[in-house]
């Protein structure tokens, strides 16, 4: 039973309680950085069972505001300073409502769907209330072939790359 007790690791006190008490020991002006602290862990209560815990407590202590982070340092935070506010914009205050007054449900998110009962629309396009026309681009107007444009100038010439010219077909009898 003795061997037990003496191959028995030696029980870390809580990481935060080891991270607070290495800060006040070495009582940097400008905080500590996360080497000289866990080297002071380190010679004070023998080696850690791993390097990357030491990181993560120090990273949740610093979100949490009980360490300041400052140009790669740690420093204790002061109780005198405001809370530090997250990102992005502060949610508005909810005005208190009066009592009794039944809340209803929020609306659900996205568009509702059709109503199966509802009459059908008109396919005939809506103008909108500002300009009085419908929205979009105006369907073309077919125009009478026989009415040349006053703009089109007649060359003589036909536009574009001329018809490929395929040679003739001759007709081959087969006698048998």
């Amino acid at each position: 039973m003795a061997t037990e007790e003496v191959n028995k690791p030696q029980s870390l006190p809580p990481y935060p309680e080891m991270i607070v008490k290495a800060l006040e020991a070495l009582n940097e002006a400008d905080g500590s950085n996360k080497s000289a602290i866990s080297k002071y862990i380190e010679t004070t209560y023998g080696e850690l069972p791993d390097e990357t815990v030491l990181g993560s407590h120090l990273n949740k202590m610093k979100e949490s505001g009980e360490l300041a982070f400052k140009q790669n340092n740690y420093m204790k935070a002061d109780p005198n300073a405001p809370p530090k506010r997250g990102r992005g914009r502060p949610p508005k205050p909810k005005v208190p409502l009066p009592p009794g007054t039944v809340v209803s449900p929020p609306r659900p998110r996205g568009r509702p769907p059709k109503d199966p009962n509802a009459p059908p629309k008109s396919p005939k396009a809506k103008a909108t209330p500002a300009t009085g026309r419908p929205r979009g681009r105006p369907k073309k107007v077919a125009r009478s072939p026989a009415v040349p444009s006053p703009t089109a100038v007649s060359t003589g010439r036909p536009r574009g790359r001329p018809p490929k010219v395929k040679p003739q077909l001759t007709e081959v009898s087969v006698e048998s």
